[in-house]
């Protein structure tokens, strides 16, 4: 009970620090009949977390955070909530975490700006912040798989981005390894493996066309310069 209440208090201070974010949870994927009639994208991803820095604090994803642009000068914010459905979480420093990502959401141009996520024991809870700084195109609706993303905490060089989401480090954030180190990442496309996950897991998927629009890959070159920036801050 006290490691989800932390888990609690670490989103609600995670949206108080987004500005006017909108938050959704996962898409239900309830029956066949809902899948093939919805009116709008539903993004297939899955996830896989790993802290090779401080094994003893895995990080747990708590949302995905989009950017929607809504104009030339404009934006707004929307999490996407993790759910019971969605998570795998061994907690293994070998395994790590993984998760199964449904998201549905109106067409339109989007930036998958990163992953929230915590690390956690008994009495710490610290925030970690995957950074990707994606596009998502607009599309029509029906169901895509955006791939694979693996990302793993290494303890970090001089100058590299911090796993850390936060201008002030907090003092769990420099015990969970999100202070010291930074996220690796790769994209992949995994859709041999992933879609027998995500058929078993959500049948309404059988026998639906699902198209492949693997995300690029992640370039820390500009994630470093979004980093140097603005410390992953937007300006929403």
């Amino acid at each position: 009970m006290f490691p989800r209440l932390l888990a609690a208090i670490s989103l609600t201070f995670a949206l108080l620090f987004t500005s006017c974010a909108t938050q959704q949870g996962m898409a239900g994927l309830e029956n066949a009949d809902s899948v093939s009639k919805s009116t709008v994208p539903v993004y297939l991803l899955t996830v896989t977390l790993k802290n090779n820095s401080v094994a003893a604090y895995q990080p747990k994803l708590v949302a995905v955070k989009l950017e929607k642009h809504t104009g030339p000068e404009s934006s707004k914010i929307i999490l996407i909530e993790a759910d019971q459905l969605s998570k795998n979480e061994s907690l293994s420093p070998a395994i790590g975490n993984s998760y199964l990502l449904r998201m549905a959401i109106a067409p339109g141009d989007y930036t998958i700006l990163g992953l929230t996520c915590i690390g956690q024991s008994m009495f710490t809870c610290g925030d970690f912040f995957t950074p990707l700084k994606m596009h998502l195109a607009p599309a029509a609706p029906g169901v895509y798989y955006l791939g694979h993303i693996d990302a793993t905490v290494r303890e970090r060089k001089e100058g590299e981005f911090r796993a850390s989401g936060n201008l002030l480090p907090t003092q769990e954030q420099r015990i969970i390894g999100a202070f010291g180190g930074t996220f690796d990442v790769e994209i992949s496309d995994q859709w041999e493996t992933d879609s027998a996950k995500f058929q078993t897991k959500f049948p309404a998927l059988n026998g639906a066309r699902i198209q492949k629009d693997i995300l690029p890959p992640f370039s820390r070159a500009q994630v470093q310069q979004w980093w140097e920036n603005t410390g992953f801050q937007q300006t929403f």
